[in-house]
């Protein structure tokens, strides 16, 4: 009987030590269990940071599409000049456009015009011919069609879009990208024959110099009031003009042809310095225009008439343009209208 009870108690230790084993074994695999996959997830997400990382610095990775930088998820350079031009380029264009007229608007009002000073001698003098002038105007209407549609590409969606509804907006930029495609071949075809054409009239002469010692003449007080300084068939002035629209209508050309052209296949770094220098001399350019525009209309009495008929009164000629005037007077060439 005591045999009997001592199997028995020794077959229930021997269980309860193999359930305890069992259990033992159980917990060691379920933690061991928990900590592969803690220790998995923790190098998932340095792995998915790792990743995010490389991305946004512009690391290439593997695409099935063989077009150019299509491995790199994130345009860096993109980013970095959409900064640069939100930064810089945006309020420059506004300065350029607002600054440059309320400046040359208040001269006027303190200054007035510069008078002719024997007034008006009612003959009139031969400055451009007829395929001047329509060089003129054809590259004057589309670099203006340029500049009015850039400003609203560039400038639109902050001082229009929030006024406007949005199928006007979308209507509106749609119109000036498209015009602003169309106007861009027009006004380069006439700038290189303009460019060709008036070269020879726009070299510098150490009586330029003169010119911007006294603004031009253009002064209406102080010591500066009636002088008039020696000027070609050019002045000082618009030969400055000139050489600006030379270099900065090429930059933009050049620029404005890789930007309209994806199949130039062009890096993502290239494209944007492209637009950064295209945005830069279209600055320039809207700048140099505004004060043309208020020299050759307001600010010169008979001036504008030059542009509209070809021809420019005498008077005009020999107050602004002496030196000019002087040589066609000299060689025979002067003609009157008729």
């Amino acid at each position: 009987m005591l045999t009997l009870t001592l199997n028995k108690s020794l077959r229930r230790m021997f269980a309860l030590l193999v359930l305890c084993m069992g259990l033992g074994l159980v917990t060691s695999s379920v933690y061991a269990a928990d900590e592969q996959s803690s220790q998995q997830q923790a190098t998932s997400k340095t792995s998915d940071a790792d990743l995010w990382r490389a991305v946004k610095a512009g690391e290439p990775g593997y695409s099935t599409d063989k077009g150019l930088e299509a491995d790199v998820l994130i345009n860096v350079a993109g980013n970095d000049g959409k900064a640069l031009r939100n930064t810089y380029l945006k309020p420059a264009i506004g300065l350029a456009v607002v600054g440059v007229f309320a400046a040359f608007l208040v001269f006027y009002l303190v200054n007035g015009p510069s008078k002719l000073s024997k007034g008006f001698s009612g003959k009139m003098v031969l400055r451009w011919n007829k395929s001047d002038l329509w060089l003129h105007w054809i590259m004057a209407i589309s670099c203006l069609m340029l500049m009015l549609t850039g400003l609203v590409i560039m400038l639109g969606r902050h001082l229009l879009a929030p006024y406007v509804g949005d199928g006007i907006w979308a209507g509106l930029i749609a119109f000036c990208k498209f015009t602003h495609d169309w106007s861009g071949p027009i006004f380069m075809v006439s700038w290189l024959l303009c460019i060709i054409k008036w070269m020879p009239l726009q070299t510098f002469k150490m009586y330029d110099l003169k010119w911007f010692l006294v603004v031009g003449g253009y002064i209406n007080f102080g010591p500066f009031k009636g002088k008039h300084p020696d000027s070609g068939f050019a002045n000082a002035g618009e030969k400055m003009w000139f050489w600006t629209l030379a270099i900065f209508g090429l930059s933009i050309s050049v620029t404005g042809v890789m930007l309209v052209f994806p199949t130039l296949e062009l890096p993502r770094e290239l494209s944007m310095i492209a637009l950064l220098i295209h945005g830069v001399s279209a600055t320039i350019l809207i700048a140099f225009t505004i004060v043309h525009i208020w020299m050759a209309t307001v600010l010169s009495e008979g001036g504008m008439e030059c542009m509209v008929s070809g021809y420019c009164d005498e008077n005009w000629a020999s107050q602004h343009h002496n030196v000019w005037y002087d040589e066609i007077k000299a060689d025979g060439t002067l003609k009157y209208k008729e």
